[in-house]
Order: C-alpha cells, then sequence, then structure tokens
C-alpha cells in the first residue's frame, strides 16, 4: 500500500527546545519537532478511519481535534521533522486497516463434553486427597 498524501494545509509545525542530547546545545537550539495535524478537519481521510485513528491516538488528540505528536530523539532539527512525519504516517497506516468483524461462533458438542470430562476428572482427583474414614 503507497503511502498517503497529507497536505500542507492539514499539518502545523513547530520546534520548540528539546531535552536529553546536546549539552549546552539543549539551551541554544530549538531541536525537538512539535507536528500538529487537523485531525477533524482534514477531507483526506474517511469517518471511520478518524475514528480508529483518534482511538490509536488516544492523549495525543487534543479538544479541537488536532493530533499532536512530539519527536526529540535526535539533536538534528530535520531528523526530529522526519521522525514525526514518520508516526503520523504509520499512525494513519494502521487507522486504516479496517479490523476484521468477529463472528460469533458456538463451543462444538464434543468441546464441551471434553471440558466436561475435565472437570469431572479434577474433581475426583481433589476427592481422593481427603481423609480416609474407617467405613471407606
Amino acid at each position: 500500500m503507497a503511502p498517503i498524501e497529507i497536505p500542507d494545509a492539514d499539518v502545523e509545525l513547530a520546534f520548540i527546545r528539546s531535552s536529553g542530547p546536546g549539552g549546552q546545545n539543549v539551551n541554544k537550539v530549538a531541536s525537538a519537532v512539535q507536528l500538529r495535524f487537523d485531525l477533524a478537519g482534514t477531507r483526506i481521510l474517511s469517518d471511520a478511519v478518524k475514528t480508529r485513528l483518534k482511538r490509536l491516538a488516544g492523549k495525543r488528540v487534543t479538544e479541537d481535534g488536532s493530533l499532536i505528536i512530539v519527536a526529540r530523539e535526535s539533536r538534528s532539527q530535520e531528523q526530529n521533522r522526519r521522525a514525526a512525519f514518520e508516526r503520523l504516517h504509520d499512525l494513519i497506516a494502521h487507522a486504516l486497516v479496517e479490523p476484521k468483524r468477529r463472528v460469533a461462533t458456538r463451543p462444538t458438542r464434543a468441546s464441551k463434553e471434553r471440558r466436561l470430562a475435565t472437570k469431572r476428572a479434577a474433581k475426583m482427583q481433589k476427592s481422593r486427597r481427603g481423609r480416609i474414614g474407617w467405613d471407606d
């Protein structure tokens, strides 16, 4: 499946200061990337996909319907930008897969009988563990 093309109007990038590796550079350079995807307003995804994506993203979706992804693994702003877009593409690709509907099935007669037979065997084994009386 080809990666989905996300319009630039649906994505907003902000560069913020990052914690983590970078030494003194951390205090000077905004290398972390905050990607904001307009999930509510995008037209490239169907409503069903949006719902699945919202469930997958969890707390990363804001009240106004934006999906926020923060990437700060690298010291490079460009690598963090690529990582953020990669995560967004992965989430969307995962949401595009429609889950299979579960078909309710009933246990077979043989499986019911096997289950009851093992229960009877366990009951007998446990009953034999008790004290033996004079009359037995």
